[in-house]
């Protein structure tokens, strides 16, 4: 089947593509998994180091998702999840594939996603848990442990809210309703 002269304009050759950015999504992976190895391996579980009045470096594992959610689950959970991260990490890269690499907001925040969603998978297979060692507080009120994986996450998906809210490009849909309507 011949592309029409659009299906290649509209199509990013490798080169082109947001995959251009998988450099940070590796970068952010290093990072998560040097940290989380550094933890396991000298910290004892639940051992913590102070190092601001509202800062801890804390080992904790994390069995579930985002804040625990099902850790007490019986450990099917641990599969569940990773059939989630490797699903949105394939997404993802199809998304990173799609993009144009000058798209750099929307490519910077797929790729942190991405190293965030893989750094956690590797502990659940690795560990059969997530390595949390973050531990950030007001007094006698924290937040849940966090690592690494779980900011670059949380960044990207600010990111991806932010290039929702922020993006001028007109509404393709919009403009072909409108053409020959004269609107």
């Amino acid at each position: 089947m011949l592309k029409s002269a659009d299906d290649t304009a509209s199509k990013p050759t490798p080169a082109q593509s947001g995959l251009v950015w998988l450099w940070l999504a590796l970068i952010g992976l290093v990072i998560d998994q040097v940290t989380k190895i550094y933890v396991h391996a000298n910290f004892e579980f639940r051992e913590s180091i102070n190092v601001l009045p509202f800062f801890d470096l804390t080992y904790a594992r994390n069995e579930g998702a985002a804040f625990s959610f099902l850790s007490d689950a019986g450990g099917w959970q641990r599969w569940f999840f990773t059939v989630i991260a490797v699903s949105i990490s394939g997404v993802l890269i199809y998304w990173l594939r799609g993009l144009h690499k000058s798209q750099k907001l929307l490519g910077i925040a797929y790729s942190l996603v991405l190293s965030g969603a893989i750094g956690n998978l590797i502990d659940r297979l690795n560990y059969g848990f997530v390595v949390d060692f973050l531990d950030v507080y007001y007094k006698t009120h924290h937040w849940p442990v966090f690592n690494i994986a779980d900011v670059a996450i949380c960044i990207g998906a600010f990111l991806i809210l932010l290039e929702g809210f922020t993006n001028k490009e007109p509404n393709k849909d919009a403009d072909k309703k409108s053409v020959g309507t004269g609107k």
